[in-house]
């Protein structure tokens, strides 16, 4: 399964959000799960990721994933690495077109962005440690440093946890709030006995408008709410944990 922005549909641009739909993985990992370290069978994972790749028109060699550790850390890719080698980073940028960027996410937001007058494109992770943290902040400012314009770039926030499914503590509020009273309003309804919600997707929304994005979108997917469709680490959670897989979404210049 793959969905595109209409955000992204633009010339000379290739992107997808793909779901857990057709891949060859089985068991809880059914069926496109691209997580080398979910536990899930290696061979599995490399054939579902080259299938992605394949969708976006690129070999597997070419598809760029980075070990992700909810941090802020930005990487310019001028060249693929291996698969089992990759570098540590939650946000990737190029101006390679053979190339293609990708993150993983079983409820953190994939956010994937474009200049397309420039070339530059970028694809960031974005749980609520990165986000808070100021992950998007980072990969906007490594598309600038590619020589992207701000006003001119088109950011699309993918399937996340949406905010019915995200319950938290009034601790995990707090941190937002302490950073910047505005993020109140994302926290707009409580669950059991008055737990706040969190909106993930519109947070991060939030922050790459304020970091100068002139186009921002959501898809407006729920990945807790939608389990045919989507891992989900929150929902494997309720359920009484246990491995679970994670989707992938991708980003490249058409060359």
């Amino acid at each position: 399964m793959r969905l595109e922005a209409a955000a992204l549909r633009l010339p000379g641009i290739r992107h997808g959000f793909f779901g857990r739909p057709g891949g060859v993985s089985e068991g809880v990992f059914a069926s496109l799960n691209v997580g080398l370290r979910s536990g899930d069978e290696r061979a599995r994972v490399l054939e579902n990721r080259r299938r992605a790749a394949a969708a976006l028109g690129a070999d597997l060699g070419r598809l760029c994933i980075a070990r992700q550790v909810h941090g802020t850390g930005c990487v310019r890719v001028d060249a693929p690495w291996p698969a089992d080698c990759p570098p540590e980073g939650d946000a990737l940028v190029t101006t390679r077109a053979d190339l293609l960027l990708g993150v993983t996410t079983a409820d953190c937001a994939p956010v994937l962005l474009a200049d397309p007058r420039a070339g530059v494109v970028g694809a960031a992770h974005a749980g609520w440690r990165g986000a808070l943290a100021g992950v998007l902040e980072a990969v906007v400012a490594g598309m600038v440093a590619a020589g992207a314009d701000p006003a001119s770039i088109v950011a699309v926030v993918g399937p996340c946890i949406g905010r019915r499914s995200y319950e938290v503590g009034v601790e995990f509020r707090q941190r937002f709030v302490e950073q910047d009273p505005l993020s109140e309003r994302f926290f707009l309804e409580s669950g059991e006995g008055g737990r706040p919600r969190f909106d993930l997707e519109g947070y991060c929304c939030a922050r790459l408008a304020r970091a100068g994005v002139g186009r921002v979108q959501a898809v407006g997917r729920d990945t807790a709410a939608e389990p045919e469709l989507f891992f989900s680490y929150r929902r494997t959670t309720r359920s009484g944990g246990g491995p679970f897989g994670v989707q992938l979404s991708a980003i490249g210049l058409e060359g």
